[in-house]
């Protein structure tokens, strides 16, 4: 007759804890995970709120220029609500006109249109027209619109229009981005390699969109084009809020683009482009 055989049930081995030290690593691997982006955050974002003592620190932190930038951003915030204390800092002003960071004199030249009756600033953003960085030259030609001067309406002007960019020296291009995309004042465009092996990056110098750019394996002499750059949108529309109050009839072409119904151009742009014409053609009577 068969048995009853009752299966042997093996129980599994017990679970191998952590210890203490393994537990701790763990959760503060975990911790920094989620730390570290936030620091960063905090360390670059220019809303967070400085001290008059920070602020002032800031603006002589030559190892950081986005400080000096961070602490601009709240001068010019506090210009705006009317708080004459800011006032200690425009020396500061004037002197980080000539400061060697691109960016730094480019946030500088907006921030001394925010107050025309600061003492200096009319003179020094006239000098800013001939600055190297046409960002530069174009900020400090929106913010002498505010000073109800119109020097720098060429530079205005040339805001509306595509940036082109050049070779530095002959070679071959061994990298480059696509057109259509999206680039940040100063981004890659290109990679060129000379004849001697040295690579020079080719980047934009204004922030927009890449209308074309040379192809991989293209070989170009030095001076010629490597790519173009659309503005962007955010520059379109100050240019053409600018000219709306000082543009001339000779601005037209370099307005009518925008005036177009075209996925790339928003409706606010294309409306403001549409406005500006008709104010430029009231001034001079031609309506």
């Amino acid at each position: 007759m068969p048995t009853n055989t009752t299966p042997v049930v093996h129980a599994p081995p017990p679970k191998r804890s952590m210890s203490r030290v393994q537990k701790i690593l763990f959760f503060a691997t975990g911790w920094l995970i989620v730390l570290m982006p936030f620091l960063f955050w905090w360390n670059t974002w220019f809303g967070r709120h400085l001290s008059d003592r920070q602020l002032n620190a800031y603006l002589h932190d030559d190892k950081k220029p986005r400080h000096i930038q961070q602490a601009l951003v709240q001068i010019s915030e506090r210009m705006g609500q009317g708080d004459p204390a800011v006032k200690q800092w425009y020396p500061d002003l004037l002197r980080l006109a000539g400061y060697s960071v691109e960016e730094v004199r480019n946030t500088d030249a907006w921030v001394m249109g925010q107050d025309t009756s600061g003492t200096g600033f009319h003179e020094t953003l006239l000098k800013m027209l001939a600055d190297s960085s046409p960002m530069v030259r174009g900020n400090a030609a929106l913010s002498l619109v505010r000073f109800g001067d119109a020097t720098g309406r060429p530079q205005i002007v040339a805001l509306l229009q595509p940036a082109q960019v050049t070779a530095p020296r002959a070679g071959q291009i061994v990298d480059a981005d696509r057109p259509g995309t999206a680039i940040h004042q100063g981004g890659l465009l290109a990679r060129l390699q000379s004849g001697d092996g040295q690579v020079v990056e080719i980047r934009s110098q204004i922030p927009g969109r890449i209308r074309s750019v040379a192809q991989t394996g293209a070989n170009v002499a030095a001076g010629t084009e490597v790519a173009v750059v659309d503005p962007g949108t955010e520059q379109v529309w100050e240019a053409l809020r600018a000219l709306y109050l000082v543009g001339q009839v000779d601005d037209l072409p370099a307005v009518r683009p925008y005036e177009r119904d075209l996925p790339d151009i928003s409706n606010d742009v294309q409306k403001q482009a549409i406005e500006t014409e008709k104010a430029i053609q009231g001034r001079a009577g031609t309506n």
